[in-house]
């Protein structure tokens, strides 16, 4: 085609007014296009002569069109740029733009980054043509596409809410809208360090919060371990931002992120290894991290044995990755978390486990143990603390003023405690609130004012004895409803004449008696005679039948609720060999969808065994002798 040469070819006739295309350009039939090859700069300047030129593009395409002259983040988009191969198309014509049409639009209001503009019905003026005839005052409307060229020509030619301008133009109401944005820049990412292994922090420094305050109680920790060949930190490499645009059209350069040496971090024991995923600070030999507070270097040692214990003064609050062991005691206020955890001294402060084994081999006093999966054993006291496990055993040999929450519990002595499991061992429980599925106690009984409570969960069934009364009740109404019915169908059964026709006709059922056609048409009179008691006889032994139905698909129901009741029960037993002063045996229904009460805060615990809005029937009350009750699954 002609138009497609050179850059200069004739406009359409519908823009015959425009002395010539662009280079950057083609018109074809069916539209205009961007030519391939050609830059964004390039065709800036093309779509820029034609807006001087006083035309605008018909049924433009502003996606395209500004995809082609302001390429979005990289990558650019394909058919913008030089080598796309192909040609874009982004209008349907090159028009002229009126010096009539162009008086109806005004100024935008321009801010720093955006443009407003004011929407209200419009007219053309009165107009008088050479002859004298007379064109009177009519209503105007704006062209979307008039608007993009008028726009470009007041100095806006990028970030146009083509979409909110059209509505707008449609909405035909007075209203001031954002009809320009500009795209500001993406910042960059810094170069930065992170961290491979979890093993790291072996630092006195106070720790850094993820919102970037300084928690002063807590050091970097001292205590990892590092195989030999371990990857310990990464580089990642700094990536550039990406560039915005103003509504002018000029871009906005993003600040460029900064770079870093991995090789100012590698102390003793530590290289710089660049593979083919990246850069790697690598430990040479086995050991324990170590972070010079002052230089930032990282070097990995020989192994060290700490003897001094956790406190503000030698570690701060501890955060492991692996396993831990610390032979002296750990401080109050103090956190020690981690893995595998052992402590040869005293605890005053508070353990936290992801999980493995939890051993204190002194006593714990007036701090808290938590493993998330895992046993906690106690070796010496536990006076005032919180031991608590979600998937694990909690071992004591002798507890006062604890909460204990575990899904088993063993204790030698247990004074004034709250104690929640799955099952319950202890040898002696004085003034103890205890609940459990299966609760063993060798000796309990009161401490001073201090009453002795034993809650045995047991599974709330009260929906399923609701569902069973109601069964009850539709069975007892089938049968009331059967009384009357069948009283009736007896009075009419023994009516003579009916009785003797049933006789009769039983006997021909069974074969024990053949009538000969006199005999048979005798029977025919019987029958007609007695036809309305017949008839009333089966309609009431056919209701009869019906209430019998329903009230054996009651029964079914029932048997078969019975059997889901009792497995929804499931199993509960105290046994108190011993008890030695006033103690309370209660039960305490439970919802088992709303998981186990050993997984409830410390607080909680203690409302729900002390108080008594959770408690059932009593099951035992006394002050001598001993008690051992099973749950009875099939009582109602």
């Amino acid at each position: 085609m002609a138009s497609d040469l050179a850059g200069a070819a004739p406009v359409a006739a519908a823009a015959s007014s425009v002395a010539e295309v662009p280079a950057a350009l083609l018109t074809r039939p069916d539209g205009v296009y961007f030519a391939p090859g050609v830059g964004a700069a390039a065709l800036q300047a093309a779509v820029n002569q034609v807006f001087q030129s006083g035309a605008y593009f018909a049924g433009l395409d502003y996606a395209a069109l500004q995809a082609a002259l302001y390429p979005p983040p990289p990558p650019p988009s394909p058919p913008a740029t030089a080598g796309a191969g192909q040609a874009v198309h982004f209008a349907t014509a090159i028009v002229p733009f009126e010096a009539q049409r162009r008086a109806l639009y005004k100024a935008p209001k321009n801010h720093r980054d955006s443009a407003e503009y004011f929407f209200e019905q419009l007219f053309f003026e009165e107009m008088v043509l050479p002859d004298g005839t007379v064109i009177p005052e009519r209503p105007a409307r704006l062209d979307p596409d008039e608007f993009v060229a008028e726009l470009w020509l007041k100095g806006i030619r990028f970030g146009v809410d083509f979409a909110a301008v059209k509505a707008a133009i449609a909405a035909a109401k007075s209203e001031r809208i954002t009809v320009a944005r500009q795209r500001d820049a993406s910042p960059g990412i810094d170069a930065m360090v992170v961290e491979v292994s979890q093993d790291l922090h072996r630092s006195d420094a106070p720790r850094a919060r993820a919102d970037g305050r300084v928690d002063l109680l807590s050091f970097q920790n001292r205590f990892p371990q590092i195989k030999k060949n371990m990857r310990l930190l990464k580089k990642q490499p700094a990536q550039a931002g990406s560039p915005g645009y103003e509504l002018g059209g000029g871009p906005l350069a993003p600040q460029p992120p900064r770079d870093l040496e991995l090789a100012h971090l590698a102390g003793a024991g530590t290289v710089v290894e660049r593979k083919p995923d990246g850069e790697y600070l690598v430990a040479t030999q086995d050991g324990f991290l170590n972070v010079d507070p002052k230089s930032h270097s990282i070097s990995v040692n020989d192994k060290i044995v700490s003897m001094d214990g956790v406190s503000g003064r030698t570690t701060g609050n501890l955060e492991l990755a692996g396993a831990y062991e610390e032979f002296g005691d750990v401080q109050e206020q103090r956190e020690v978390s981690g893995g595998d955890i052992t402590v040869h001294g005293n605890v005053y402060g508070n353990i936290n486990s992801r999980g493995g084994h939890v051993a204190l081999n002194a006593n714990l006093v007036g701090g808290s143990v938590h493993n998330v999966a895992g046993n906690i054993e106690v070796k010496g006291v536990a006076s005032s603390a919180v031991l608590q496990t979600r998937s694990g055993v909690i071992t004591l040999a002798r507890a006062e003023n604890c909460v204990i929450a575990a899904s088993r519990v063993v204790i030698d002595s247990a004074s004034n405690c709250e104690i929640v499991a799955d099952e319950v061992v202890i040898a002696l429980a004085e003034g103890c609130a205890i609940a459990g599925h299966n609760v063993e106690i060798e000796s309990a009984g009161p401490r001073k004012r201090i009453e002795m409570l034993i809650h045995v969960l047991v599974r709330d069934v009260g929906h399923f004895d609701q569902q069973l009364a109601e069964l009850d009740a539709r069975r007892a109404a089938q049968q009331q409803a059967m009384v009357p019915l069948q009283q009736e169908i007896e009075r009419i059964s023994l009516l003579p004449d009916v009785r003797r026709y049933l006789a009769l006709a039983a006997k021909l059922r069974t074969h024990e008696l053949t009538l000969t056609p006199e005999q048979g048409q005798f029977l025919r009179k019987i029958a007609s005679a007695v036809g309305a008691e017949l008839q009333e006889l089966s309609r009431l032994t056919h209701e009869r039948q019906i209430h019998e139905t329903a009230f054996n698909l009651a029964s079914g129901e029932r048997e078969r609720l019975r059997e889901q009741r009792r497995a929804a029960a499931g199993r509960a037993r105290c046994g108190l060999h011993m008890v030695s002063g006033d103690v309370l045996v209660r039960t305490m229904p439970f919802h088992a969808d709303h998981g186990p009460l050993y997984l409830l805060p410390a607080k909680d615990i203690q409302h729900r065994l002390r108080g008594t809005g959770g408690a059932g029937k009593t099951l035992f009350s006394g002050s001598s002798g001993g008690f051992d009750w099973h749950l009875d699954a099939d009582a109602e």
